[in-house]
């Protein structure tokens, strides 16, 4: 496969240099590879991008190593105590940190944030020490947190993430974000002018001092915007991590027996060969499960009065009958004059007379 143009080492001396690369060097190009990469429109989980963030990765950690063993900083100083020229040299934590951000291996990305995390920790701790900028300085994530650093990491920083539930940290971490970003955006502003004077070669002492320290203060911002992201995104790869293991460990689902299958059948033939074609049969016939239940007492008509009976019901209207045909032959008065007027109604009244009134 053909490299790409931009796949170049930056910084690695020639076959025929014998001499190992300066400080000044290192930071240089594995400050301009990170540009390069940041500004690039390549995808960045091509392999010609990996290739050269590791390649500034390796370069700023031996030039890291570099300024460990030359002591060039100590808690015990003050910020105007520092040459212009060492000042530069304060980014590589971050630069570590944002270029180790950069690598794309999903197996490892837990190990890539927190060791970005880490990067991005001591830079701030040592700006903290300079007292370079106002921020506060964000909780560390392990049990190591030396005694002088305990006190400071007891309050919340700006880029942590508050309990759901905690509207004033909420809202106080809003706020403390809104405030970054203008700081962000002035401190961009004062670089863009001062970068002119620097890349001309022109710049004094006192120019280049101030472009360091506002490159410096610039990150600060973005390294606290950046252990925000990464407090939340190691988080999420906790609980990944935890269901991964989860369904690793979950037992295999035991093999239920198949469901045997029946018939409906149609006819008598069928249920001779096939069965009855459901799980069970009748166990009692109806006359039986009457007398189970009569002997029981819990039939419906069992402990309520009995019922008159039909002949009982006939003769008490033949007795009805012979009573008003006795009445009618002995002629009572009463029972006459209620005939009468019945007759001389019928007689005046049509039959279906009183239905008319709610006709149409």
């Amino acid at each position: 496969m053909a490299e790409c143009e931009n796949c170049y080492d930056v910084g690695q001396p020639s076959n025929e240099d014998t001499e190992p690369p300066k400080l000044s060097d290192l930071l240089d190009s594995g400050w301009k590879i990170f540009e390069d990469v940041e500004k690039t429109n390549e995808p960045l989980g091509s392999n010609c991008i990996q290739v050269r963030v590791k390649r500034g990765i390796s370069m700023l950690e031996e030039a890291s190593r570099m300024v460990a063993q030359l002591n060039l900083f100590s808690c015990n100083e003050e910020i105007e105590e520092l040459a212009t020229a060492d000042l530069r040299y304060l980014l590589l934590p971050a630069l570590l940190g944002a270029l180790t951000m950069k690598q794309t291996s999903r197996d490892k990305r837990l190990e890539t944030v927190r060791t970005s995390r880490v990067y991005f920790m001591d830079f701030l701790r040592r700006c903290k020490d300079y007292n370079i900028f106002q921020f506060q300085l964000p909780k560390s994530t392990n049990g190591n947190t030396s005694p002088e650093k305990a006190s400071e990491n007891e309050f919340s920083t700006v880029g942590s993430v508050p309990c759901s539930s905690d509207l004033v940290a909420m809202a106080a971490q809003r706020q403390a974000k809104i405030e970054r970003y203008r700081q962000k955006k002035e401190l961009e502003a004062r670089l863009s002018g001062v970068q002119t004077a620097v890349n001309s070669g022109q710049a004094d002492d006192e120019v280049l001092r101030d472009y360091y320290l506002l490159n410096v203060r610039r990150w600060i911002t973005v390294c606290l915007e950046e252990i925000e992201s990464i407090d939340q995104e190691e988080e999420i790869l906790k609980q990944m991590g935890g269901l991964k293991q989860g369904a690793a460990k979950k037992p295999a689902q035991p093999n239920r027996p198949p469901i045997k299958p029946f018939i409906l059948t149609k006819d008598a033939v069928q249920a001779k060969v096939f069965g009855a074609g459901y799980p069970s049969l009748a166990t009692m016939s109806v006359d039986e499960w009457y007398d189970q239940h009569r002997r029981n007492g819990v039939l419906p008509d069992q402990g309520l009065p009995r019922k008159v009976s039909v002949e009982e019901d006939t003769d008490t209207n033949e007795r009805e009958e012979e009573e008003k045909e006795k009445r009618v032959e002995n002629d009572d008065e009463e029972s006459l004059l209620k005939a009468r007027n019945w007759d001389d109604w019928k007689e005046t009244h049509p039959r279906g007379y009183g239905n008319r009134h709610n006709m149409g």
